[in-house]
C-alpha cells in the first residue's frame, strides 16, 4: 500500500453528500477515467489516492486494512462484528446519511410493544408451533447481539436479500430488523417499531483502519486531511466577536467571565460557540463595550487535533 488510500461512496445520495462535505472543507474530489471512473484524487491533500466503492465495500476495506480512511454508514461498520473498535477507529460523525436500525413487529400484535414483550411471545410461539419465530434482516451480527442483550433466544434469522420490510406480509418472517429513515415504509407494510427496539442510530462516519499499513507519508497526509476537516467543523460551530477595546478593568472582568464559560481569547476579541453569540454580545454591551461584531470564520485551526492524535496513538 503506497500513500494514503481513502475510500468514498461511488454512487447515490451518500456520494453526493460526501462530495459536498469535502467541497465545503475546500477539498475537491477529482474522478479519473470519466464519470464511471473508480479512482480519484483529492485536491488539497497531496499523496492521497481515492477509491470509489460501494458503502458496504468501504466497510469491508476498512476492516481488512485495504484502505487507510473511508466514509460509510456506521450501520455497515458495526455489522463487521462486535470487536470492530479493535480494527476500525471512528474519527468523526458527519451529520448526514442518518438512519436507524430497528426491530419491527406487525401492528396487529397488540400485546407486543417492547423487547420484553417480544421475549415472552417468542417463547410462547415456540411452545405453540414447535418453530422459532423468524426474523428477516440483512444485519445478522447486530441482530444477534441486540437480541442476546434482551435475553431473546427463541428465534431464527432469515437472511433478507430484497425488501426486508415486506417479509411478514409475504409470510417469510414474523419480524424484521431493518434500516429506516422516516419509518414510513415500515408503516406502509403494517409494521411498528418496538419502543426499545432501536439497535443503532446510524450516520455517515469518517473512519480509519487500524489494520492498514500506516507509514510516515500516509500518516502525514491523514494529518493534513484531519486538521482541515476538524478546522472546518470547529468553524461551523463557532463565531468571532470583536469590539473597540478599552483596556480597562471592567472589560477584563467581562472577558474573563466569558472565557470561564468556554469562550477563547483571540488577538482582537473572542471565539465563542455559535449558540452563545447573543449572550456574550449582550454581556459585552452591558459593560459598555461595543459595537460588537459577530463573524463566522471559515476555518478554526487549533494547535492540537484530537482526531489525528487519537489515530496516531492507535497506529504508531
Amino acid at each position: 500500500m503506497s500513500g494514503l488510500i481513502i475510500a468514498v461512496p461511488s454512487k447515490g445520495r451518500l456520494k453526493e453528500q460526501v462530495e459536498g462535505w469535502l467541497a465545503d472543507c475546500g477539498l475537491k474530489l477529482e474522478v479519473t477515467g470519466g464519470a464511471r471512473g473508480y479512482l480519484a484524487s483529492l485536491r488539497g491533500v497531496d499523496g492521497a489516492q481515492v477509491r470509489l466503492l460501494s458503502a458496504a465495500d468501504i466497510a469491508e476495506a476498512l476492516d481488512a486494512g485495504e484502505a487507510h480512511l473511508g466514509v460509510t454508514g456506521e450501520d455497515l461498520l458495526r455489522e463487521r462484528g462486535e470487536d470492530l473498535d479493535g480494527r476500525v477507529l471512528l474519527l468523526r460523525a458527519l451529520g448526514f446519511g442518518r438512519a436507524d436500525l430497528v426491530t419491527a413487529a406487525p401492528k396487529s400484535w397488540l400485546d407486543v410493544e417492547s423487547m420484553a414483550d417480544l421475549e415472552e411471545v417468542a417463547h410462547d410461539y415456540l411452545a405453540r408451533t414447535g418453530r422459532r419465530m423468524r426474523v428477516a434482516t440483512k444485519y445478522l451480527s447486530q441482530t444477534r447481539s441486540f437480541f442476546a442483550r434482551h435475553g431473546i433466544a427463541d428465534y431464527r434469522i432469515t437472511e433478507s436479500g430484497g425488501a426486508t420490510e415486506g417479509a411478514p406480509a409475504a409470510g417469510t418472517a414474523e419480524l424484521v430488523v431493518d434500516i429506516t429513515t422516516t419509518g414510513a415504509t415500515l408503516v406502509a407494510n403494517g409494521l411498528k417499531v418496538l419502543t426499545d427496539g432501536v439497535i443503532l442510530k446510524s450516520q455517515a462516519q469518517l473512519a480509519a483502519s487500524l489494520r492498514a499499513a500506516w507509514d510516515a507519508p500516509a500518516l502525514a497526509a491523514a494529518e493534513r486531511l484531519l486538521r482541515i476537516v476538524e478546522a472546518r467543523a470547529a468553524a461551523l460551530r463557532s463565531a468571532t466577536l470583536t469590539w473597540p477595546a478599552r483596556g480597562d478593568g471592567e472589560e477584563a472582568a467581562v472577558v474573563e467571565a466569558l472565557t470561564a464559560k468556554g469562550a477563547t481569547r483571540r488577538p482582537n476579541g473572542l471565539l465563542v460557540d455559535s449558540a452563545q453569540v447573543a449572550d456574550a454580545s449582550l454581556a459585552l454591551g452591558a459593560a459598555g463595550l461595543g459595537p460588537v461584531t459577530a463573524l463566522k470564520p471559515d476555518f478554526v485551526f487549533d494547535v492540537g487535533c484530537p482526531a489525528f492524535e487519537a489515530l496516531k496513538a492507535r497506529v504508531f
